[in-house]
């Protein structure tokens, strides 16, 4: 039987989670869990079927049928929906908006939740999020809540924006990240906090580099004392 390892990365919005998160599951050779394309490809599902976004009862009996993994081919994300691969199908402004509207349900997410348990059941797993350490994977071997400070974030998205810095101002996107931070941590369903035996790392004065090399350590170290 094979060992499998499960590595939790928590934090704020523009932490640099899913960037981290890729980089370290390809030099471990572990699955990179997209939990944003999980969502997208549960909302194909409910385009297909012709159900509104508005309508929850629809939408709960549609999820309780949905089979949802994430696979890679020479090194490239498959997104499975019932059998079928559908990376080139999801990432449209429908699908999108679909996504968005119906992931605000809680069977949407338990469903999810279900599916991301059991993948990380039988494949070594890295997933980031909000509360992949609290709730989604309260067991894994390594936790992380990866965090910045706010103007530290605010800059590098205000970087990632270069090409549209006249509709944005450095002052606006702080003050946005400032107020998404507050709704994450507030929200009446798995709020953003730090799981009590994550390990804090504020990446404000780090590269990315040494984020990835001090998770990289972390594991190694956790791995040699044996999973608990």
């Amino acid at each position: 039987m094979k060992e499998v390892y499960n590595i939790a990365i928590d934090g704020p919005a523009g932490a640099g989670k899913s960037t981290i998160a890729r980089s370290v599951a390809e030099k471990l050779h572990f699955v990179y869990v997209d939990t944003g394309a999980m969502y997208r490809a549960m909302a194909l599902h409910f385009l297909r079927m012709g159900i509104s976004p508005a309508d929850e009862v629809a939408i709960f009996k549609a999820a309780k049928d949905v089979k949802v993994t994430i696979s890679y081919e020479n090194g490239e994300q498959q997104v499975i929906l019932n059998g079928e691969n559908v990376s080139g199908l999801i990432r449209t402004g429908e699908v999108s908006d679909m996504a968005s509207a119906t992931s605000v349900y809680l069977p949407v997410r338990e469903k999810l939740v279900e599916l991301q348990k059991e993948l990380a059941r039988n494949e070594s797993v890295i997933m980031d999020g909000r509360d992949i350490g609290t709730c989604v994977l309260p067991e894994a071997d390594l936790k992380i809540y990866l965090t910045a400070s706010s103007k530290v974030r605010a800059k590098r998205r205000f970087a990632q924006l270069k090409e549209n810095q006249g509709q944005y101002t450095l002052e606006d996107i702080e003050k946005d990240i400032i107020e998404r931070d507050s709704r994450d941590m507030n929200r009446e369903n798995s709020p953003l906090r730090q799981a009590e035996d994550a390990v804090l790392l504020d990446s404000s004065d780090m590269t990315k580099k040494e984020v990835e090399d001090r998770i990289l350590e972390l594991f190694l170290e956790r791995k040699k004392e044996g999973k608990k």
